[in-house]
């Protein structure tokens, strides 16, 4: 069988392959549309992060079997077209993480003590050291902005150099700051206020891209350092040009760009532009994060032997391949209704969670729920901003999170065959719970809302909102919908068992909802509370 490499690797990954029998052609350097043409006659693709596992790509790929990313995320990788074409993807989530963090640090300390200034001084016959006074980390504020598996890496380090850390996470429990001994920020404002040193550690997403711009930028101290060596686009790069020209950021350094270059032209050949190359106390590196030996060697170890075990025709954890036993089409119903409600639970609430409890009751006792819960929590993982999740890494972006799982079965069987019930556990000691079930073949209800009774269909686009129990709610509401030409698919209503002054609505609608109508319906004097849910992929 026939390996197809275009970004560089370890040399004993390689090797590792030839000696399992493969044939193996390293193709580096070249352009996308060279490698969409090359890929014909492979059984397999190994890539990093430029290369482009695209449906252009995946049209020729007449043989290919398997795709192995190596590294962590897989922006560049098409998992739909990879699962259409029966294509097995796979990736080294955890491999380079240490090598990521550890150049964050690094990058701190060159922008502190101005490293590479002096560096470039010196090498042009500069020696004035008067010019390149720093400051010391020791006793400086370092605010981190995500406190996943890398951001905890780095508030070790910083730690251990004397610095105070408190990081912002709206997603992360109370619990996993206690254990990285950081202090939370429950708002991005109250970091930015603090923060002598700012270091951005989170996936790219909606929620995410340029949540540094210039009103971020202007909340921030005078003099304030800024380190990006996650992903390109969490800072807006001329807004952060703009306030390193004004000294309102003394420096920063960046290893990545909102759009990136060729990492394998020769100087002279790139023609690249970016506002922050020209920019005054920039660092700049090519997205050097996980160039390592050691991460090198450890996601080209790690790549090589998935691909390898595909190939031989193994089961592996990939990307777009979950485990699971049984019948799948008697299942897909309930991973579907777990994920929903898994998605469900951020979209209405903001407070993070530290325990999910779910219970299976009826039928679904006697199965084997391993993926219906993977279900679920790869939905709250979505809502919580993470848009790479799998079933393949769920389970350790939830332990990463530090919310503890916990799995019960009760064959006793009340209104319904088969129920799932979801016990949020906050950090603020509520406990919000959620019910849903499958009707017939695969009609998704949920049957109770944080304590309301239910009976709704759960469609792709859904107002939720709670408000004062009156007569003239239904009309105010279709009013404004009507008039702004939104149809409504469905409407349904439920009370709070001992409450009788609010209740809880759910609106289906056959459009998604723009967030100015949100905004005129939540302005309804009734209406005390209200969420847009969308179960759309």
């Amino acid at each position: 069988m026939k390996i197809l490499v275009t970004e560089s690797i370890a040399k004993d990954a390689i090797q590792y392959l030839k000696d399992q029998g493969f044939e193996v052609e390293e193709y580096l350097g070249h352009k996308q549309e060279e490698i969409e043409q090359y890929i014909k006659g492979f059984d397999a693709l190994i890539v990093r992060s430029a290369t482009k596992v695209n449906e252009a790509l995946l049209a020729n790929a007449d043989c290919l079997k398997v795709v192995g990313r190596a590294g962590n995320g897989i922006d560049n990788i098409d998992v739909k077209a990879c699962t259409a074409k029966g294509v097995v993807a796979v990736n080294t989530p955890t491999a380079n993480i240490m090598a990521a963090g550890e150049l964050a640090v690094a990058h701190a300390f060159a922008i502190f003590r101005n490293i590479c200034a002096a560096n470039h001084g010196v090498h042009t016959d500069d020696f004035r050291r008067g010019n390149w006074i720093g400051n010391e980390l020791e006793g400086k504020t370092a605010g981190i902005i995500g406190l996943g598996r890398i951001g905890s890496i780095v508030a070790r380090k910083l730690k251990g150099i004397g610095m105070t850390v408190i990081a912002y996470d709206p997603h992360i429990p109370q619990e996993k700051f206690d254990n990285c001994g950081v202090r939370r920020c429950k708002e991005l404002d109250d970091l930015l206020k603090e923060a002598d040193l700012i270091t951005i550690h989170t996936p790219k997403n909606k929620e995410t891209y340029n949540i540094i711009a210039k009103e971020q930028l202007d909340k921030c101290k005078d003099g304030v350092r800024i380190v990006n060596a996650a992903r390109g686009g969490l800072i807006n790069e001329a807004d952060l040009a703009e306030a390193l020209k004004s000294g309102k950021v003394a420096a920063a350094a960046i290893d990545v760009f909102d759009v990136e270059p060729s990492y394998n032209k020769e100087p002279g050949s790139q023609n690249f532009k970016n506002v922050l190359i020209d920019a005054p106390n920039c660092t700049i590196t090519p997205h050097l994060g996980a160039s390592t030996f050691e991460a090198n060697h450890n996601v080209g170890a790690q790549v090589t032997e998935l691909v390898s075990k595909v190939l031989k025709g193994e089961l592996v954890a990939a990307i777009n391949m979950p485990a699971f036993s049984g019948d799948m089409a008697t299942i897909k119903p309930y991973t579907e209704l777990a994920e929903k409600l898994g998605k469900l639970y951020f979209q209405a609430e903001k407070t993070p969670v530290k325990k999910v409890e779910v219970t299976y009751s009826g039928e679904l006792a006697s199965q084997d729920t391993g993926l219906i819960t993977l279900s679920l929590l790869k939905g709250m993982l979505v809502g919580m901003g993470n848009d790479h999740v799998s079933y393949v890494n769920t389970e350790a972006a939830i332990n990463e999170c530090g919310i503890e799982v916990v799995e019960n079965k009760e064959s006793k069987v009340t209104k319904y065959n088969n129920l799932i019930n979801v016990k949020f556990y906050t950090d603020d000691g509520r406990t919000l719970e959620l019910d849903g079930t499958v009707f017939g073949k695969d009609t998704l209800v949920l049957v109770t809302f944080f304590g309301y009774e239910m009976n709704v269909e759960i469609t792709d686009y859904i107002i939720a909102m709670q408000n004062d129990d009156v007569p003239g709610v239904i009309g105010k509401i279709a009013t404004i919908l009507g008039n702004h030409n939104i149809n409504i698919v469905s409407m349904h209503w439920g009370r709070k068992e001992g409450d009788s002054k609010k209740a809880q609505s759910f609106v289906a609608t056959e459009q998604k909802i723009p967030a100015e109508i949100i905004d005129e319906l939540s302005k309804v004097d009734c209406i005390n509370r209200i969420s847009l849910l969308e179960f759309v992929d």
